[in-house]
């Protein structure tokens, strides 16, 4: 039998990802650190894992993201970068993100972070309200889950655009592509979406150059990667009033600690990486379809380019 180790550096999820395996593939011989025979285990889950945690595994034949990114194995620098990686990829993914997104540009839109922010204070104030067709929203990412994303907010009725690395066409939303048309895409925003994946060429995106663009006021909303926030960028902008507010779903690291300024920064909103995740029996049975593959000899499925990040 295949041990399985999970490495996290959250404990709350490491006892949620037991259970799930428990519960869903009890065939499986899942270990935590400290385990008679976790050393010898072959297949890693990961959600950050501790640093040194998988360098430590001399007999490791995959690494296993329990979410659809595997940027935050970079943290660990004692990776072998020679075993491969593979990521949970849940078709309901997509519906999760949308549904996250559309209240986070509807929480700026209609003005639902001035009515909390206002309840501290016992303020009666009334934010007026604007046609979502009016709203200028810009997704960052067209893929797999940027692209249905856009189309829902256009169904919504906003006046949205997208980006990508390269051109896309998406009915009822306009689209732009590559670094020459950054800031066509940017001009006037009122909110800006980052789904892009984390590359050489994303990192610190999201910037003072970024938000200048934007119209004054507006919003930023951020489930991409921590990586791709400039956080001293974003905290100037939101004390100039360039930004009025950021909806941050992702972080560099997780879980956010307590000392973090952005608990406390003016405007900043922060959720628990819960933008969408994989449901407990869709990680459970593609870790288990997987494991069985490498003890056959077969091919990986959701195998990452690890040059590409995804």
């Amino acid at each position: 039998m295949t041990n399985l180790i999970l490495l996290c550096q959250d404990p709350a999820l490491t006892d949620w990802l037991a259970t799930l395996f428990t519960r869903h593939a009890p065939h499986l011989k899942v270990l935590r650190p400290g385990d008679a025979g976790a050393q010898e285990a072959k297949v890693a889950v990961c959600w950050f894992p501790p640093p040194g945690s998988l360098g430590a595994l001399t007999q490791l034949q995959l690494v296993y993201s329990v979410g659809s990114g595997v940027d935050h194995l970079a943290q660990d620098t004692s990776r072998n970068t020679r075993v491969p990686v593979c990521r949970v990829v849940d078709p309901d993914h997509t519906l999760g993100m949308s549904e996250y997104v559309h209240w986070g540009v509807l929480h700026f839109h209609r003005g639902f972070d001035q009515v909390i922010a206002g309840n501290t204070t016992q303020r009666w104030q009334r934010p007026v309200q604007r046609r979502a067709q009016a709203f200028k929203v810009g997704v960052m990412g067209l893929g797999a889950i940027g692209a249905p994303v856009a189309v829902r907010l256009a169904e919504a009725g906003y006046n949205v655009r997208g980006w990508a690395r390269t051109p896309r066409e998406i009915n009822s939303v306009t689209t732009f592509s590559g670094p020459s048309m950054l800031n066509e895409f940017l001009d006037g925003l009122d909110v800006l979406v980052n789904l892009l994946p984390l590359t050489a060429a994303t990192q610190g995106l999201l910037c003072r150059e970024v938000f200048q663009r934007m119209a004054e006021g507006g919003a930023l909303i951020n489930c991409g990667r921590g990586q791709h926030l400039n956080k001293p960028d974003l905290c100037q902008a939101l004390a100039d009033g360039q930004l009025r507010g950021a909806l941050l779903d992702v972080f560099d690291q997780e879980p956010l600690p307590v000392d973090s300024p952005l608990w406390r920064t003016p405007g900043v909103w922060v959720t628990p990486h819960m933008a969408s995740a994989a449901s407990d029996s869709c990680i459970a049975q593609q870790v288990a379809e997987n494991v069985s593959r490498l003890e056959a000899g077969q091919a990986l499925n959701n195998r990452v380019n690890t040059e590409l990040g995804y």
